[in-house]
């Protein structure tokens, strides 16, 4: 890794959105620009003895001017960066980005361009990066670095840390504790005020997100919270066991990390402890660790929803096939079968030509209404707010609405049925199939997530293949059987 600018851990730039595109727009000019240049100074001096000199010297310009650029980033930004670019020119930028970034770097990234970093690095640059870090931040990468790089950072580790590396990395990534963080402030309940100011005056830096100081005995067990804004408005000489709070919300380690941000969410919380079950305090989660548990729950319901998981999306081919590949065969077979039943209705289709204009109206809205009362259902589950004794009210309230929504949707369509037929039959016949085909739509949208999440499953996984199934398999039938049985 290149040594920073002199100047650049005095003026790393936080940029919003739009400027971190700006930001990538303008990493991406100077690869293009650079490019063109050397190109054009190899075609000029091909067969040239100073090819290789000038090529060299555009080299070093190069990749001075974009470390000078990437430098003066924040690491998030930088991360950013890496995961919008190609593997390519990812790892060239990689090699420029300063030996004092790589640790806040890599855990800012996403985790399939973690991958691609930490194959690029060698066990020496491996070891100097991971060595700064906490031992929550050390347990977040420990599962993608090389063994070896772990038994090495951990003998740089004091008892404590390695005793806490080892703890964290016992917990499930998707726990309270695979998410908490070690650094902390503990003060006892029988000093004053004045003793913890002058204990925290004594500290180089407060942890990050400090909004409460947590108050335990001599055992680790937690009695209570001092909260900054109290130690501050209180008088020097009140004792800590007066002035703080008992009624506090814990987590346990082995809580759901999505119980944790709906609990933060609820109560409106920057940190909250972690005890353990003899209820001592061994750690805490704060906000930050939060933001990332909700938007990495979004972004993997948003992917599920249509059979995929997380992929870089400069991968290579092969690999992005073995990632969307199964549910799009599964959703050519469903396409199949819909077709296949609307075969078998040639005979009826053949005779009231319209039935096909029509038949692909009855399904489409099927699957709308279904979306909806999927989307409500999988936001319900994520939120904790469905349960045993509520479900099968929920399931008859969606049949309910959809049944209402579906005469009156279901009326314009036998106008439309019957102005452009001139029958009274054909447009009756519309409009009870798309009543009975959103009412099929609203019973897959709440039980394909309600089922999937019984069993332990990603509700949101595919289900919107299993409901377009349903709702056009389901729709013809029910729209070209009722035709066959009163229109023939």
């Amino acid at each position: 890794m290149t040594p920073p600018p002199a100047e650049s851990a005095a003026t790393i730039r936080r940029l919003d959105p739009e400027d971190a595109q700006q930001a990538l727009a303008k990493v991406q000019e100077l690869l293009h620009r650079h490019e063109l240049v050397e190109n054009l100074v190899h075609k000029q001096e091909e067969g040239d003895q100073r090819a290789d000199l000038v090529e060299g010297l555009l080299q070093r310009q190069h990749e001075a001017e974009l470390a000078a650029f990437v430098n003066d980033l924040h690491p998030a930004d930088i991360a950013f960066i890496l995961g919008s670019v190609p593997n390519l020119e990812r790892q060239m930028i990689w090699r420029l980005v300063s030996a004092e970034h790589d640790a806040d770097v890599l855990l800012e990234v996403d985790d399939w361009v973690r991958e691609s970093l930490i194959e690029a690095m060698d066990r020496q640059d491996l070891v100097a990066a991971t060595g700064s870090m906490d031992a929550d931040e050390l347990a977040d990468l420990a599962p993608d670095l090389p063994p070896d790089v772990v038994a090495e950072v951990q003998k740089g580790l004091t008892v404590e840390e390695r005793a806490r590396l080892i703890e964290a990395m016992g917990y499930p990534d998707d726990s309270v504790g695979g998410i908490m963080d070690f650094e902390m402030v503990r003060v006892r309940e029988d000093v004053s005020l004045e003793v913890v100011l002058r204990y925290l005056r004594r500290l180089p830096e407060l942890p990050d997100h400090t909004d409460q100081i947590f108050v335990v005995n001599r055992q680790d067990k937690l009695l209570g919270t001092l909260s900054l804004s109290s130690l501050l408005v209180n008088e020097p000489e009140a004792q800590v066991s007066e002035v703080m709070s008992t009624d506090y919300l814990s987590l346990s380690p082995l809580d759901s990390d999505a119980d944790a941000a709906g609990a933060f969410e609820r109560y409106d919380l920057i940190s909250a402890p972690v005890v353990d079950d003899l209820g001592r305090l061994i750690g805490r989660v704060t906000i930050a660790e939060v933001v990332d548990v909700i938007r990495e729950d979004s972004d993997e319901q948003a992917l599920s929803r249509a059979g995929m998981q997380d992929e870089d999306i400069f991968a290579p081919v092969v690999r992005a096939l073995r990632n969307r590949a199964p549910w799009l065969l599964l959703n050519l077979a469903t396409a199949a079968t819909a077709s296949f039943i609307a075969s078998r209705f040639e005979d009826t289709v053949s005779t009231i030509v319209v039935l096909a204009f029509l038949m692909s109206i009855v399904a489409g809205i099927g699957g709308n209404s279904g979306n909806q009362t999927m989307t409500l259902i999988i936001r319900a589950l994520a939120v904790g707010r469905i349960t045993d004794k509520n479900v099968w009210q929920l399931f008859q309230r969606e049949l309910l609405v959809t049944f209402m929504v579906g005469l009156v949707g279901s009326a314009i369509a036998a106008v439309f049925a019957w102005a452009i037929s001139d029958s009274v039959a054909i447009a009756l016949v519309m409009m009870a199939a798309m009543v009975c085909n959103m009412l099929v739509g609203a019973m897959m949208g709440v039980l394909v997530p309600v089922v999937r999440n019984r069993f332990g499953k990603d509700p949101a996984m595919g289900s919107s293949v299993l409901l377009t199934f349903a709702t056009d398999s389901l729709g013809f039938f029910i729209f070209l059987g009722l035709a066959t049985i009163f229109l023939l």
